[in-house]
């Protein structure tokens, strides 16, 4: 059934037309144009720019090169830990997306496809192109995709037929999330096509969803003494919205979650080197006590904010999300922990330790007295 020249459909296909005569063949830029669906793309026509700058056509036929055997087991193997976090969520989402005529591809942090899943047709030379193992879907090979812009622009997208960049791809819509490693750094993308499909924006939402549930995965993956679930008070607790913070046995910090470095300032840098005594404005051991308590507990942070902290060993079984209780830790227990911690640093010297913390001795016997 034929689309009407009126329809909410073609109107966005042509509005892609006019953006693409404006900024190729015309080169001028987008900015200005009075295209709705173009207020917030401003990275499609900086990678338009990029191919353009590079000396391709939109015209030119694409070969949709596999890198040689030698380099695809390479790859595998500098991605071991990627796959193996990413398989179970990509079982997942292809059945989520079962009869959508979209399906799922992902890549290494270079644009190379390292696994597949979803509804592919096998008979449609089109989607078998894109689905090959080792196939190369950088900007650098095939233009602008939503692949290679969310590896370039780190940040979900989504592009509609006429928005890549090569006529070859023009038939291709796809939504694209990067993948962060615990260490901050983009290790891989997620993404989701569909051939000569009705066009689902949505999709973006869809795949920022199941990257996060990758990033978790790799979070978890780093071998630790004890995982931090964080959210902000009266968030639930038990799910891939969480923030994770894992320790070693001494409290340093070995793996993070993109989420946790939206809360906790200090990891923003994308490096892990860092302890949980700077982080949270406590006793760093009182996290290994809360696992014990098997619920939330409310900690400080050094900003003066106060996150709401799931202490988990190893292995244990995250509960439902816990809402309707208070998990304020007493503030007894703070105290003394605090005191503890000052009387040891002292060489057990009360004198001194209560010099640092600026309350008396005999508060200072007082407090670690009282249960």
């Amino acid at each position: 059934m034929s689309l009407s020249l009126h329809s909410p459909a073609q109107q966005r296909l042509a509005e892609i037309d006019q953006v693409r005569r404006t900024v190729i063949t015309e080169g001028r830029s987008a900015a200005g144009m009075l295209v709705d669906s173009w207020s917030d793309r401003s990275w499609i026509e900086r990678s338009w720019r990029r191919c353009l700058g590079a000396g391709r056509r939109p015209d030119q036929a694409l070969t949709f090169d596999v890198l040689p055997a030698q380099a695809r087991r390479r790859s595998e193997e500098a991605n071991q830990t990627l796959l193996t976090a990413a398989r179970p969520v990509l079982d997942k989402l292809g059945r989520a997306i079962a009869n959508s005529r979209y399906f799922a591809i992902l890549t290494d942090a270079h644009g190379v496809v390292i696994d597949v899943n979803g509804p592919i047709d096998q008979s449609d030379r089109r989607a078998r192109l894109l689905t090959r193992i080792g196939v190369d879907l950088s900007e650098r090979a095939v233009g602008t995709t939503a692949i290679s812009a969310a590896l370039a622009e780190l940040k979900p997208v989504w592009l509609h037929r006429g928005e890549h960049f090569f006529d070859d791809t023009a038939i291709y819509s796809c939504a694209g999330a990067p993948l962060f490693g615990p260490d901050g750094q983009c290790a891989g993308m997620l993404d989701l096509t569909g051939i000569e499909a009705p066009e689902r924006p949505e999709l973006r939402h869809l795949v920022a969803q199941w990257a996060r549930s990758i990033e978790n995965s790799l979070a978890l993956a780093r071998p630790h003494a004890l995982l931090l679930r964080v959210n902000w008070p009266g968030c639930g607790l038990g799910d891939d919205a969480d923030g994770l913070v894992a320790l070693d046995g001494d409290g340093n910090v070995v793996s993070v979650n993109a989420t946790a470095r939206q809360m906790l300032a200090q990891l923003g840098t994308g490096q892990l080197q860092a302890h949980s005594s700077e982080l949270f404005a406590m006793p760093w051991e009182l996290l290994f006590d809360a696992a014990r308590r098997d619920r939330p507990v409310e900690v400080p942070l050094w900003s003066g904010l106060v996150l709401q902290v799931l202490a988990q060993s190893p292995g244990a079984v995250t509960p439902p999300r816990i809402a309707g209780h208070d998990p304020r830790l007493p503030l007894r227990d703070v105290e003394a922990a605090l005191i503890r911690k000052a009387v040891a640093e002292s060489q057990g010297n009360v004198k001194e330790a209560a010099r640092i913390l600026g309350i008396s001795r005999a508060t200072v016997y007082r407090k670690l007295g009282r249960k």
